[in-house]
């Protein structure tokens, strides 16, 4: 693995001599976009470029970053486009593309896929990948994941932008390779009935494996129940009732807890009734609660 050899260089190269080795399918309309930008205020920012030995003797150029911007050039007609000039390795260029295209706050989610899977390909660890690319580790990891457990429903999902890249990490480690669970949790997303933090939590509930049943939970059986997008949604929804009931039963046994305190504390503070109570015996209290009564208010 190399590295620049040397500083940019910035030039005007003609454009029939740029070679682009992986051309992009592209959304036309944000294209279009591009193109009206550019040639309303100029180009911002060059492309990237590394030289290379033509087949007629004369430097051609191969494209590092910017094929946008490249393209958008071809469409307006210009002969010529500024451009970065950098002596890198093929492999380098392809990492400086990647990149770009990583930093992107758009960048298409396959190509991310493919990129990475590349990288891992030429011999680069997951930590080499995320340092070259910016990512953090464990979603690199993720996403090898993603692509070496073959998901095609779920990657097809991505293509066709019905999940984000990352919904699709958080199903592909679902269930234990459970594709059962895997493909219920997809469905509730794509309709709709499970998004976000309702799909972690449901991830949650599978791994406890509480959607099951408690007589499962306790003896989980070889044999796999059905599992489908309704029963998730269902035991989501039972488990989030679950929880209301005892945040309620809670708050419940709080207000009796304080009322217990109240009626303590204005029966301690009457003389007669703690000389009859200290008669029968019965003027002490456990450590803590006569903590709590003497401190005369405050919370539980």
């Amino acid at each position: 693995m190399t590295h620049a050899l040397t500083l940019p260089e910035l030039r005007m190269i003609p454009m029939d001599r740029i070679d682009v080795l992986n051309p992009r399918e592209r959304d036309q309309r944000k294209f279009s976009a591009i193109v009206e930008n550019i040639s309303a205020i100029g180009l911002k920012k060059p492309i990237t470029v590394t030289p290379r030995p033509g087949e007629d003797g004369a430097e051609r150029y191969t494209l590092v970053c910017g094929e946008g911007r490249f393209k958008a050039f071809q469409r307006l007609g210009q002969a010529r486009i500024p451009a970065l000039v950098v002596i890198v390795s093929d492999e380098d260029a392809f990492v400086m593309s990647l990149a770009e295209n990583v930093a992107r706050r758009r960048h298409q989610p396959l190509e991310l896929l493919r990129g990475i899977s590349l990288l891992r390909d030429k011999g680069y660890s997951i930590n080499n990948i995320a340092s070259k690319t910016n990512l953090h580790e464990t979603y690199v990891r993720h996403i090898l994941e993603l692509v070496d457990k073959g998901e095609e429903r779920l990657l097809a999902a991505v293509e066709l932008g019905k999940m984000p890249i990352t919904i699709a990490i958080l199903i592909v480690g679902a269930g234990e390779d459970d594709k059962a669970v895997q493909v219920a949790m997809q469905e509730a997303y794509e309709s709709g009935e499970l998004r976000g933090q309702q799909l972690m939590y449901v991830r949650k509930l599978v791994e406890r494996r509480q959607f099951l049943g408690k007589s499962i939970a306790r003896a989980p059986s070889s044999k796999t129940p059905n599992v489908t997008s309704s029963s998730l949604v269902r035991a989501y929804k039972t488990e989030v009732e679950r929880q209301r009931i005892m945040i309620r039963k809670s708050s419940l046994v709080q207000q009796r807890l304080f009322f217990v305190y109240g009626a303590l504390r204005k029966m301690l503070a009457d003389e007669n009734l703690v000389n009859v109570l200290r008669l029968e015996g019965l003027d002490t209290l456990p450590k803590y609660l006569a903590e709590r009564v003497s401190r005369g208010g405050g919370g539980i």
